[in-house]
């Protein structure tokens, strides 16, 4: 029975079960438009599970212990979660389990003086930066809000406040220009000049009532006085400005600073002829942060009673831009939990011949999207390596190193995967195209654990609207179980030597 066939039979028979999961992921994903919600939502169910949560600024040290499950957050947009194994001995060498993601997405992101008018059109823009490499034309003519976080202070407070923000509402929209205003050259094909085509509209100058100027004018001078010099006076716009602090129900002048990107309102929702399609923004890659929590969550429920090792999932920030923030998996974040973790279940017995005992029974799967074929676009995959839409993880191999996968990284997913009667796929780039990147290399050569790229396949890479197969988020969960569950069984069963048959004398 050929992989497409069987896939098939799967997502009949078990249709109900892949249908529940991906509504709970629909909720999950427009919830979370931006990392800092995505991290607070994946907060809200480790807590109802039981998780306790720490700090990524104190000692861990006397606050771990064997069978305990805990998280904490960098930045409020990177999330580190574990599992200690029941069996754990700190005089014995124990390794890390983990399941690794990222929280980003390519959106537009409000540049720091967000004022944009555009008097000739009577129109109010915002200013966007583009982050990531975005499919921008897709951000056109999409209904579009913003989220992200706000810095609040009061001026009878010396305490800076972080608080979440969602708008919700359409509230800015980019216009496509009409075919009849362009040019021949231009109807070949939609060319995006990032710095003017994408500035949203959000209101016309005269909508602007004598309450707006008013809270304009307010925020100009209480800031000015405040906090802030002539920068922000003159470079906020009111309307977002009242916007926001309507919505946290907090003085326009107390808003110091913000972190805010532009999202598509439509909700992530199930389609296709039979349902089995999740369409979606930000598949890459919050359907891993989704399935890895889903995994970890569920395992953490009955930890198996012989685990000895420390079983994780890290959703990392930044990646969409190369992973080099305080935040992404280029910082130190990887490097300090298993250290941090490691002193705290060791205390006195750390040495430096456990912790490197530690990195040689550790391993990584470095999951991010991965590349369905496309019907209509079929020549751009290598034949052999051609991914299917609800056919199974697909593992990523790249000889120049752009994926961490290697002959054992590899086996073990495939292994993984049968032990769990889960179907893998593979995909290599052509090598006539370029091949993009993820987390996988970075973590490998900054840690030295092994790793291996997979990920779970989808078309619509990078647009503002994604599409994936239910049934394979389902194989993605299965897959980090049977991780969690098997690898240790697996691992202790590969010769760590070679054999030659000859030798050189």
């Amino acid at each position: 029975m050929s992989t497409t066939t069987a896939a098939r039979k799967a997502i009949t028979s078990d249709y109900a079960r892949y249908s529940a999961l991906a509504e709970k992921a629909c909720k999950f994903l427009s919830a979370s438009p931006d990392p800092f919600h995505a991290v607070h939502n994946c907060i809200s169910q480790l807590k109802r599970e039981g998780f306790v949560g720490l700090s990524a600024n104190e000692p861990l040290m006397g606050k771990l212990k064997a069978g305990g499950k805990y998280y904490y957050t960098v930045e409020h947009s990177t999330l580190v979660a574990f599992c200690v194994g029941p069996a754990f001995e700190a005089s014995k060498p124990f390794g890390f389990h983990l399941v690794g993601g990222h929280t980003d997405s390519p959106n537009l992101k409000v540049k720091p003086r967000s004022q944009k008018s555009h008097p000739a059109s009577g129109t109010i823009q915002l200013g966007v930066e583009c982050y990531g490499g975005g499919l921008w034309h897709t951000w056109f003519d999409r209904d579009l809000s913003i989220s992200g976080r706000v810095m609040i202070k009061s001026p009878e407070s010396p305490l800076v406040q972080q608080k979440l923000v969602n708008l919700e509402d359409p509230i800015a929209r980019i216009s496509t220009l009409a075919i009849h205003l362009q040019s021949a050259e231009e109807r070949k094909g939609f060319a995006v000049n990032k710095e003017n085509h994408t500035a949203p509209v959000i209101a016309t100058d005269r909508i602007m009532s004598k309450e707006n100027k008013d809270a304009g004018n307010v925020l100009q001078e209480g800031v000015q006085e405040q906090v802030y010099g002539s920068e922000w006076r003159e470079g906020q716009e009111p309307l977002l400005l009242e916007a926001i602090a309507s919505k946290l129900q907090v003085p326009v002048e107390h808003i110091i600073d913000f972190e805010l990107n532009l999202y598509d309102t439509q909700a992530a929702q199930l389609g296709g002829m039979k349902k089995e399609f999740l369409y979606s923004a930000r598949l890459d890659n919050l359907a891993t942060v989704f399935a890895s929590l889903e995994a970890i969550t569920q395992y953490s429920k009955e930890l198996p009673a012989a685990s000895s090792d420390i079983s994780m999932m890290v959703a990392f920030d930044h990646e969409e831009v190369g992973s080099t923030s305080a935040q992404g998996a280029g910082s130190p974040v990887m490097l300090d939990a298993i250290q941090r973790i490691s002193s705290a279940l060791q205390g006195s017995t750390t040495s430096p011949d456990l912790y490197n005992a530690c990195i040689r029974k550790s391993f990584v799967l470095s999951i991010d999207q991965a590349h369905a074929i496309h019907p209509n676009y079929a020549s751009k995959h290598e034949a052999k390596h051609s991914p299917k839409l609800n056919a199974g993880v697909v593992i990523k191999t790249n000889s120049n190193q752009r994926y961490a996968t290697n002959g054992l990284t590899g086996f073990v997913v495939r292994e993984l995967g049968r032990q769990a009667d889960i179907p893998i796929q593979e995909f290599v780039v052509r090598n006539d195209c370029p091949c993009g990147s993820t987390i996988g290399p970075t973590i490998s050569s900054l840690t030295g654990i092994r790793v291996v790229d997979a990920g779970m396949p989808q078309l619509s890479m990078h647009s503002v609207r994604e599409v994936m197969g239910i049934a394979d988020l389902q194989n993605g969960i299965d897959l980090f179980l049977s991780f969690f569950n098997n690898f240790r069984t697996l691992d202790d069963n590969m010769s760590k030597e070679i054999e030659g048959t000859t030798a050189y004398d």
